[in-house]
């Protein structure tokens, strides 16, 4: 009857947000295992051209840089975050002293939080390292390279990204050469600790792809509790109706 239809198109509206919240977060958890593993193949072939490209980019700082945060982007784009909507290429901001800031990227999560991430290449004195020929000259450059590091860190800790009052407690700093990242962090234990006492993460491509594949998850499952809430809102109205069309037919006539 006419008086029923709205309720059935209720029920059949609540029983397809119910089927395409499941079939969604079935494909999602599908789909996750293939882009890890594509991102794992992509990260390890940054990682066997690095030594050509810190030849091909010696002595530019400037082409290092850019070539670093290329590597940092293309991760973000394969990470399953969307560019201007989770996150954000060097937009700039005032602090609170008024002094204009531009980091490299601005990652958003959710309940209005983000995180700041910046590609830091050390790659001069890692490449002379790789191409010494004795002992005395492998640590020599080897020094010179976890000094270099530890600059990063300190000028971009100087920086103050954590204050800002969205931002977390910490600021990424992206090494995009993995093998640079994992020699400097295996020679010098204090280097991490160090960094992460400045509230500065030291991020290579293996581990920021894990990280941002939580952040994605947390984007997917904020998605789907808003989905929720309005199968809830529609299971709500369906009630009330129920209930009404209930009462008006069991209403005793005049």
């Amino acid at each position: 009857s006419l008086i029923l239809e709205p309720l059935g198109h209720n029920i059949n509206n609540f029983k397809k947000q119910v089927s395409d919240t499941y079939d969604k977060d079935l494909k999602q958890r599908v789909e996750l295992q293939e882009q890890i593993k594509n991102l794992l193949e992509q990260t390890n072939k940054i990682s066997n051209e690095a030594n050509n490209l810190a030849s091909a980019l010696k002595g530019s700082s400037k082409k290092q840089g850019n070539w670093g945060e290329m590597i940092l982007e293309t991760i973000l784009q394969h990470s399953g975050l969307q560019r201007d909507v989770h996150y954000f290429k060097e937009k700039s901001f005032n602090n609170e002293e008024g002094k204009n800031l531009r980091p490299d990227f601005q990652i958003h999560l959710p309940d209005n939080r983000l995180i700041i991430a910046d590609s830091k290449v050390s790659m001069v004195a890692y490449n002379k390292f790789c191409e010494s020929k004795n002992d005395e000259e492998s640590q020599k450059y080897l020094d010179e390279h976890i000094k270099a590091v530890y600059n990063h860190v300190d000028d971009l800790s100087g920086k103050n990204y954590d204050d800002l009052e969205k931002s977390l407690d910490f600021t990424m700093m992206f090494m995009p050469v993995e093998p640079a990242y994992i020699v400097a962090i295996q020679s010098d234990k204090d280097l991490w600790s160090y960094a992460y006492s400045k509230r500065i993460l030291i991020m290579s491509p293996t581990n920021l792809i894990a990280c941002l594949k939580i952040i994605d998850d947390l984007w997917k499952r904020e998605m789907q509790s808003k989905n929720a809430m309005a199968i809830v809102n529609r299971g709500e109205k369906l009630y009330n109706k129920f209930v009404s069309f209930t009462e008006s037919n069991l209403k005793p006539p005049l």
